[in-house]
């Protein structure tokens, strides 16, 4: 099933971040109340996606215990290889999506998930193609945990 496992927001930079039900996201804008909402330094900053797995195998390979917000991402998936959706439109409920670029982890990340056994460098080559997406908001709405995907044809 394709779906959306965990949705997370982070109202101010470096602030902890909040597990949300549900969270509504403005066309061009993003998501109301996270701290990137409204800029436009590049395209794809509307909204980031990670799937649950590939955080799941990186928790499992560190002896870490799950964590499904170590990424700081906004949304985590479950179900679908978010690579494949770079130059896609896509919904999940009902507001449409276009994925821009994949969401490449940056050092911030890496030293973030270092430990006396993996270096921030490790870390940021680890999550190289496997760090997420990030998406424009074509529509605006509401995106709940459990909500499905549609990928357009």
């Amino acid at each position: 099933m394709l779906n959306i496992e965990k949705i997370f927001i982070s109202p101010e930079r470096g602030a902890a971040q909040i597990e949300c039900e549900r969270i509504a996201v403005e066309a061009g804008k993003g998501v109301l109340g996270d701290r990137y909402i409204g800029l436009h330094a590049y395209a794809g900053q509307n909204l980031t996606l990670v799937e649950a797995e590939e955080i799941e195998l990186f928790c499992a390979q560190q002896g870490l215990a799950p964590d499904l917000s170590l990424t700081r991402r906004n949304l985590v998936t479950r179900g679908v290889r978010l690579n494949a959706l770079v130059g896609c439109e896509f919904s999940i409920g009902e507001v449409r999506l276009r994925g821009v670029e994949l969401c490449e982890p940056c050092a911030s990340l890496g030293k973030r998930l270092c430990s006396a056994s993996l270096t921030p460098a490790a870390v940021v080559k680890y999550w190289l193609g496997r760090g997420g997406l990030r998406v424009d908001v074509l529509s605006g709405g509401e995106i709940v945990r459990g909500a499905g995907f549609w990928i357009a044809a």
